[in-house]
């Protein structure tokens, strides 16, 4: 798919315009983004947790967490298949 790309250059003071191709091999770094930030909102939710000045964290929201920063080791996408994102603990 082609895009239009429009660039200032600052040392001619020239606007550029140019067609670039976007390829499927571009979109998974961009899947990777957005699977990265959709997991880091998910740990923000429990950061309150391991503040200093709060109660001792469980195993099982310990687990949570690691296997939230985990998750990209394993997946690349939100869309690969069995992707999932770990179930949050009950206590």
């Amino acid at each position: 798919m082609k895009v239009k790309v429009v660039t200032h250059d600052a040392i001619t003071g020239k606007t550029v315009e140019k067609e670039e191709d976007i390829t499927p091999k571009t979109y998974p770094e961009q899947e990777l983004k957005v699977l990265r930030y959709a997991r880091n909102e998910l740990l923000a939710e429990t950061d309150y947790m391991v503040l200093a000045d709060t109660a001792t964290i469980s195993d099982a929201w310990k687990k949570y967490r690691q296997e939230l920063r985990d998750i990209t080791k394993t997946f690349k996408s939100m869309g690969d298949k069995d992707f999932k994102f770990p179930t949050k603990p009950k206590e």
